[in-house]
């Protein structure tokens, strides 16, 4: 009964909760540049913060994001196994190009996709992250037609 009551409370309570980490409620319902990519998803997350500086500002910091690159801006052990992100602009990676991909990983194995861009406004990624299924959480992103990754693999 305790499980029940503990799965319950998670459904009921605390999912709702993290999907929409820190937005609002117009900001969890409002349409946003992308998710004509996904029509009739069936589910969706919405998280926000607030910044204390314009777009102009930030937008140089997110566009250099890549695990190659400057990371997630995460906790370093979590996304770069320990080396820090980096704390400066860095020209080279100024200029992101749609269809580019963003390494999540070290092997480069795991990406993202940049679908929309719109300087210091908009930047949509698509990810190619595999279910275990082997088929891709993007329906558009598999270019092997969904085969197991197992199958990718063999040469």
């Amino acid at each position: 009964m305790a499980a029940t009551a503990a799965l319950a409370l998670y459904a009921l309570r605390l999912r709702p909760r993290l999907l929409t980490w820190g937005a609002t409620p117009g900001e969890v319902t409002r349409a946003y540049p992308g998710d004509e990519l996904f029509p009739g998803a069936d589910g969706t997350s919405t998280m926000a913060t607030t910044l204390p500086a314009p777009p102009e500002k930030v937008w140089p910091w997110l566009v250099q994001m890549g695990y190659d690159r400057t990371g997630w801006y995460s906790w370093d052990r979590l996304d770069r196994y320990g080396e820090p992100s980096e704390d400066r602009i860095v020209p080279e990676w100024q200029n992101p190009e749609e269809g580019q991909r963003l390494k999540t990983t070290r092997n480069g194995q795991s990406w993202f996709t940049v679908a929309r861009l719109e300087p210091n406004r908009t930047l949509v990624l698509r990810s190619d992250l595999s279910l275990p299924s082997g088929r891709s959480f993007d329906p558009q992103s598999d270019p092997l037609g969904g085969q197991p990754e197992y199958a990718r693999n063999v040469p």
